[in-house]
């Protein structure tokens, strides 16, 4: 439980290159970002309780717009959050940085507050990749038909049943059912942004909707086939899981 006596709530807004991190959230084995902010605060508040995040990502993703809440004692109200977040900044790696800092209700959770949150996946379409996207894109060099994408993520959008683009975790869930109210997908130039908005994301599913959209692209199904293999509700019927390193979270919605 998270200390509410003699304390104040700070809700950061963090961006990181996720490459060479095995995710956001705190790891056995491997470094999270998570743990990173949460030893940056330690140094500045010794008695900072618990960081939590909006959301998790995977290995290799990255974040423009991770929210995550933490509750700091009461002599953290004589530093203004920007100086916060200037002090952070100062601490943690080049790759991580604190975006914004505000003080927030101590009611304010990160994660069970959130009605949304927005992914962008970035793919470089053409047989020469650009070198100063190979970090933050997928290339894939054969011609995609770009209409014929936008025709399939249209059968993504509304309250589904996601299991055939998601892959299993070490536990059940729950439900496999959720709501996207945005997938676009954009081109310009070689460049194609596949934008997912929704209320809630599966693990891997944000990758498994954009292989799949990316099969579409490359003419192997057609776009009307997207419903019937959502209703199969098997991850071996939909396409592979795009890379990690094209994904990143960009902003999350209170």
């Amino acid at each position: 439980m998270e200390p509410t006596h003699r304390t104040i709530k700070i809700k950061l807004t963090i961006a990181y290159h996720g490459a060479h991190y095995n995710g956001w959230q705190t790891q056995k084995t491997g470094t999270g970002v998570q743990s990173l902010v949460e030893a940056c605060l330690k140094r500045l508040f010794p008695t900072a309780g618990p960081l939590c995040g909006s959301s998790r990502t995977d290995t290799g993703v990255h974040a423009l717009g991770m929210v995550a809440h933490v509750s700091l004692p009461t002599q953290a109200r004589a530093m203004q959050p920007r100086k916060l977040r200037l002090a952070m900044n100062a601490l943690l790696p080049s790759d991580i940085r604190v975006v914004s800092a505000a003080r927030v209700p101590l009611k304010f959770h990160a994660r069970y507050d959130a009605k949304r949150k927005q992914y962008r996946y970035l793919i470089w379409n053409h047989p020469a990749m650009n070198p100063l996207l190979v970090p933050l894109a997928w290339h894939v060099p054969v011609a995609l038909d770009l209409k014929a994408m936008q025709q399939a993520s249209s059968h993504f959008l509304g309250t589904r049943d996601f299991k055939s683009v998601a892959s299993n975790r070490n536990y059940a869930y729950e439900s496999t059912t959720r709501t996207l109210t945005r997938c676009d997908v954009r081109r310009k130039g070689a460049a194609l942004k596949v934008v997912i908005e929704g209320d809630g994301f599966l693990y891997k599913m944000c990758r498994g909707i954009v292989g799949t959209l990316v099969t579409v692209g490359k003419g192997k199904w057609e776009p009307e086939t997207i419903p019937s293999l959502l209703l199969e509700r098997k991850r071996c019927l939909t396409g592979m899981n795009a890379p990690a390193h094209g994904l990143s979270l960009q902003k999350v919605f209170y």
